[in-house]
């Protein structure tokens, strides 16, 4: 009788034991698919890549992220590094999060969304402004006049970008675009008397937008006549340097809000010629892949 009750204990601890196993492979299967499901959350993004520290695009980001009090990294670096970033997430379908502008030629070569702003930390749809050094008028009145005459739109400025993703210089692909839309730059110029032994200094930073604009009036200033010197410098000092007379004009103000601090800091000192382009965005961009709408599903601290 003894023997027979030793054989049932040890027949229900081999069958608990057997039981205890199934479940616990159950428990890690069921957390592996939850993960598998999660992949593209947010939760698994601790950061946003950012652009140059000392944009108005950061500053807004910067406002935006305190804003929403979100639990995320606002890691600034630089146009290049941040497109290279948001390559390798996009190819291996990880989450990812930018801070990113349209016209932009990363929304043709990938499936990007902006995240809805419900609170309104990343300002309003934005235009992009002409401006000038005080003087340019009085004494370089073509060049005033053809720069007051600049005006293009989205669709034409991602013509161009969609070609500079190609690694196409963007002096080239602003060529092409002026030789494909001849009656456009003509309409700038028309009326304009030709100069000769005159230079032009533009400043312009090292992003697709302000390279696309800025060598398509290079060459319609050229046309008429000018030596146009272009200058790559730092958001910062291009204000600087305009407000000063160092260059002559740029082309590549986000207003209302990318360049709000500087235009508060200079708008006294400079002139501002208006937008060049209307319907600009900026914001925080994500992957189509990543289910996800709105800044206000991002965590929160």
């Amino acid at each position: 009788m003894k023997l027979l009750s030793k054989k049932w204990i040890v027949l229900i601890s081999i069958s608990a034991i057997v039981m205890l196993a199934g479940c616990q492979k159950e428990v890690s299967e069921a957390e592996e698919n939850h993960t598998k499901g999660n992949k593209n959350n947010t939760v698994d993004t601790e950061e946003i890549v950012g652009i140059d520290p000392g944009s108005g695009t950061m500053s807004i980001a910067n406002k935006a992220v305190d804003g929403y009090d979100l639990d995320l990294q606002l890691t600034p670096s630089s146009e290049g590094a941040m497109l290279a970033t948001l390559d390798e997430a996009i190819e291996n379908k990880e989450p990812i999060i930018v801070t990113l502008w349209q016209p932009h030629w990363a929304f043709e070569k990938y499936d990007l969304k902006f995240l809805d702003d419900p609170e309104g930390h990343l300002g309003e749809s934005e235009k992009i402004h002409t401006f000038v050094r005080e003087g340019l008028k009085d004494e370089k009145a073509s060049a005033y006049e053809l720069l007051d005459n600049f005006k293009w739109k989205p669709e034409d400025m991602n013509e161009i970008l969609s070609q500079t993703k190609d690694d196409v210089e963007a002096s080239v692909a602003a060529k092409k675009w002026v030789e494909d839309n001849r009656d456009k730059v003509d309409a700038w110029t028309e009326g304009i008397e030709p100069v000769e032994d005159e230079t032009v200094q533009l400043a312009y930073v090292n992003w697709s937008s302000a390279n696309a604009s800025t060598n398509v009036v290079k060459i319609a200033l050229e046309e008429l006549g000018y030596d146009v010197k272009l200058n790559m410098v730092d958001m910062g000092v291009a204000w600087q340097s305009l407000a000063v007379g160092d260059i002559d004009g740029m082309l590549m103000a986000w207003l209302p809000s990318g360049s709000a601090a500087y235009y508060k800091k200079y708008k006294d000192e400079i002139v501002n010629l208006g937008p060049n382009l209307e319907g600009a965005q900026q914001g925080f961009a994500v992957p189509e892949y990543m289910d996800i709408d709105s800044i206000e599903a991002l965590p929160t601290k």
